[in-house]
């Protein structure tokens, strides 16, 4: 027997999934259903948001504005760590928590039984709700649909949207599934369940976010941002808050058929999976405060931040932003970022980010030292000493193999001859 509930708050986007969830829960629990939206910049998406949630039976519904704390408190971090996760730039990613998140207050304050969502049971963004409840709500439960209902299709639940006069902005033909956001727009599923078949860039109304590098114009642009401390400030000389930062960036890049992504990525749960990701204004980003970190960070502190930003676009993609890890990893990240102050040009053209120059206070480029010009502030003969012990563990496995071999007959074991 099914357990009862009173009071559900569903995660709502308006989409198929939790478009025909509303009806479901009523008529399978017999309880109240409060839907709530996370705002973090899906822009028309929530357009009559309200009255579709009510018509279909729910009893309010929420729509909460996450989208400045979407930017500075999940995206921003993740990107000045340079965290992706096997080239996606963790888009659905981050937006996750935050959203999830804020349903558990809500759930809260509603004094709600339990939590339910549409994420299927074969996706990643089931993991990203549940940890987040678990770690805000850990007694809170949790309905999830897709692992147990009679629905086990997109099809099935478009035939019940149609039977229960649930309007849909999609059919049987259109039905990718998408999810979108200020910072980015996936795609999956239809043609481009097989890799064999060639992203649909160029077909009218696939891409949302901009055009396709074939479309984009034959005359470059040229773009300068500022950092200050790794978080962009400004663009062309214009100071702008983080949000209309991105706005401005999405704007230039999709334009310029910049950050667009196909890949065959390896979900958490397992399977492999392809997906296309619009991303322009965060593929510039991404690309300039890289350029600025060339000249501003040292070696050791570079080479190790690359590791540390692996394992951060893992946790951030496995759901796992609110762990002990993830915040130790920001603290790490924002030690970095002391220096990298500056601006970056690059060039757009036709889907590519070219470097057009950086400058820093903080630079750690001499050109007195890298010259091949004559200069008085490197010694080239220090080069024949610091080689010497450079290579002297290789030195002396080579005298070691000569002796060996001269007794032996045989070689140190991996010495190439």
């Amino acid at each position: 027997m099914e357990k009862k509930y009173n009071k559900v708050v569903l995660a709502y986007s308006g989409g198929l999934d939790t478009s025909v969830l509303i009806p479901w829960l009523k008529e399978h629990y017999g309880c109240e259903v409060i839907a709530v939206s996370g705002n973090v910049g899906q822009g028309t998406e929530l357009d009559g948001l309200e009255e579709k949630a009510l018509k279909t039976g729910a009893s309010k519904l929420y729509i909460e504005d996450l989208t400045k704390d979407f930017v500075d408190d999940y995206i921003i971090p993740t990107m000045k760590a340079g965290a992706t996760y096997e080239q996606y730039l963790l888009g659905t990613s981050f937006a996750r928590p935050i959203i999830a998140k804020r349903i558990v207050d809500i759930a809260l304050k509603e004094g709600a039984d339990a939590i339910c969502h549409g994420c299927t049971g074969k996706g990643n963004d089931q993991v990203r709700f549940e940890l987040a409840i678990h770690a805000f709500a850990p007694q809170m439960d949790i309905i999830a649909p897709w692992r147990f209902w009679e629905l086990n299709s997109r099809e099935k639940e478009i035939e019940y949207a149609e039977a229960h006069n649930i309007p849909l902005k999609i059919n049987k033909e259109t039905n990718y599934s998408k999810d979108k956001n200020l910072w980015h727009l996936s795609h999956e599923g239809l043609d481009l369940e097989l890799p064999s078949n060639a992203a649909p860039i160029n077909k009218p109304g696939f891409l949302e976010l901009g055009v396709s590098p074939e479309m984009a114009p034959d005359k470059p642009t040229y773009v300068t941002i500022h950092f200050e401390k790794g978080v962009p400030t400004a663009v062309d000389g214009e100071k702008l808050e983080s949000v209309a930062l991105i706005e401005k960036l999405n704007k230039l890049g999709g334009e310029n058929g910049i950050g667009i992504l196909d890949i065959v990525e390896n979900r958490l749960v397992g399977m492999k999976s392809r997906g296309v990701y619009e991303t322009p204004g965060g593929a510039i980003l991404y690309a300039a405060h890289a350029k600025l970190e060339e000249i501003t960070l040292d070696k050791e502190t570079s080479h190790y931040k690359n590791q540390v930003a692996l394992k951060f676009g893992e946790l951030v993609y496995n759901g796992q932003w609110y762990t002990p890890l993830r915040k130790a990893l920001s603290a790490f990240v924002d030690s970095t970022q002391e220096t990298v102050t500056g601006d970056v040009k690059l060039k757009l053209y036709k889907g590519n980010i070219i470097p057009a120059s950086v400058t820093s206070p903080y630079s750690l480029y001499s050109e007195d030292m890298a010259t091949f010009n004559e200069d008085d502030c490197y010694d080239q003969a220090d080069s024949a000493g610091f080689i010497n012990l450079f290579g002297l563990p290789l030195k002396v496995r080579a005298l070691n193999d000569q002796i060996l071999y001269k007794k032996t007959g045989e070689h140190f074991p991996s010495v190439e001859k």
